[in-house]
């Protein structure tokens, strides 16, 4: 085996950990253009972050066979993204927050999860 489950939770802290900090750091540079921009950028960030740490629960949970692993990763990802586009519709229409703001957080903190497992290390 090549990775291992420990190596698996530590990755997926480390990357929740870092989308939050992009949370943060994406709330401070929108906060040049005003207070509803920055809470919108952070919250579109810290929706994927609850994803991520969502999806990360259901996959590292219990240990089982490959095709109960494969069944954890399928409804994972699948309830990451219902959190995602829920989350993105709550701050979009019910906050009705800027747009291009939660848009811009939601990409910056996705893009931490694209590069993670390209700098692993």
């Amino acid at each position: 085996m090549l990775n291992s489950l420990a190596s698996g939770r530590r990755l997926a802290l480390r990357i929740i950990l870092l989308q939050l900090a992009v949370a943060l750091l994406a709330g401070l540079v929108f906060l040049a253009l005003g207070h509803r921009e920055a809470v919108a950028a952070a919250a579109g960030a810290t929706t994927v972050a609850l994803g991520t740490a969502l999806m990360s629960v259901r996959l590292f949970g219990d240990v089982g066979g490959a095709g109960q692993a494969l069944g954890r990763l399928l409804t994972g990802m699948l309830l990451k993204w219902i959190v995602i586009v829920g989350g993105l519709v709550v701050i979009l229409f019910q906050f009705k927050l800027p747009p291009l703001a939660a848009i811009t957080g939601l990409a910056a903190a996705y893009a931490v999860y694209l590069l993670a497992f390209r700098f692993k290390g």
